[in-house]
């Protein structure tokens, strides 16, 4: 019945904080929509954007900061995604580390966003 994942909402205390880590450091992209929404795009697929406290309804019952654990699957080698992220500026907090993933093993670096959720962000191992 379901076939793939079109957005997430991620709840949000500073937008500019996180729009900044999400396309400065990830390589995500800014993409404005509504009556001023934003949006992060990456792929297929994007992360809506609200700010605690002005949430767009409907939402999540209870939408929080910091409450999420993503896993992105990179589009080049892990090895280039640590040396952008150190470049960035960025803090990794483990890894590299062997994973399993939704499609098989995966190899994998964590770090946190401006909200402190868990970022993860993997490469598919053959």
């Amino acid at each position: 019945m379901i076939d793939h994942l079109d957005h997430l909402v991620l709840t949000c205390t500073d937008p500019d904080a996180t729009v900044d880590f999400y396309t400065r450091i990830l390589g995500m992209r800014l993409e404005t929509f509504g009556e001023g929404r934003q949006a992060l795009r990456f792929g297929n697929q994007k992360i809506n954007l609200h700010v605690r406290g002005h949430e767009f309804e409907p939402k999540a019952h209870l939408p929080v900061p910091g409450a999420l654990d993503l896993c992105f699957i990179a589009d080049r080698p892990l090895d280039e995604v640590i040396a952008r992220l150190e470049q960035a500026g960025a803090d990794i907090i483990e890894g590299p580390v062997a994973r399993t993933g939704a499609t098989g093993r995966i190899r994998s670096v964590y770090l946190r966003d401006p909200d402190l959720n868990l970022i993860e962000i993997s490469e598919l191992l053959a």
